[in-house]
């Protein structure tokens, strides 16, 4: 308690040509485990965090997929992805089998990285190196994986993953 700490990528910012994303930082007022009150918490199971952010910030799940850690620490923001994908055999979620084509440039695909959903536009691909343009920016390491679904019969049916390279 009493620690600042800094959420990325934060809020949207500028209304005009290309969204920018800016860190909110704030400093904890609370603690709260198991329902039960603490002075210190560590990664790992639900951690209730009480702030000075305004309310309105998280109203309609505003800041779902942020990250939450000390300044300057948590991983880059990114806007674009440059995923090594590896593809399934068939797609998930599906009444007959449907086979699963390699992405193509152009397409649209839902990734999930982390606790962040982001829908990607493919700019590029070589083999199995995709790079996607992303809606909403994601905070992710190298080496991270994201799950990839594309939309099959009207919804979205994972077909694959990938590993976040620079």
């Amino acid at each position: 308690m009493g620690d600042e700490v800094e959420i990325r990528p934060g809020l949207k910012a500028g209304k005009h040509g290309k969204p920018v994303y800016q860190s909110i930082f704030t400093e904890i007022t609370s603690l709260s485990a198991g329902g039960m009150e603490v002075k210190e918490a560590q990664s790992g199971g639900l951690i209730g965090i009480g702030t000075y952010l305004d309310p309105s910030l998280t109203k309609a799940d505003g800041l779902t997929g942020n990250l939450v850690g000390k300044p300057n620490l948590l991983p880059p923001t990114r806007s674009e992805l440059i995923l090594e994908t590896t593809l399934l055999k068939r797609a998930i979620g599906t009444k007959e089998l449907v086979q699963v084509d390699n992405i193509i440039k152009g397409e649209r695909l839902l990734l999930d990285v982390g606790t962040t959903i982001t829908v990607g536009n493919v700019v590029s691909t070589k083999k199995d190196i995709v790079t996607l343009e992303l809606a909403r920016p994601v905070c992710a390491e190298d080496g991270a994986r994201s799950a990839i679904s594309r939309k099959i019969a009207g919804r979205w049916r994972l077909i694959g993953y990938g590993i976040i390279h620079s």
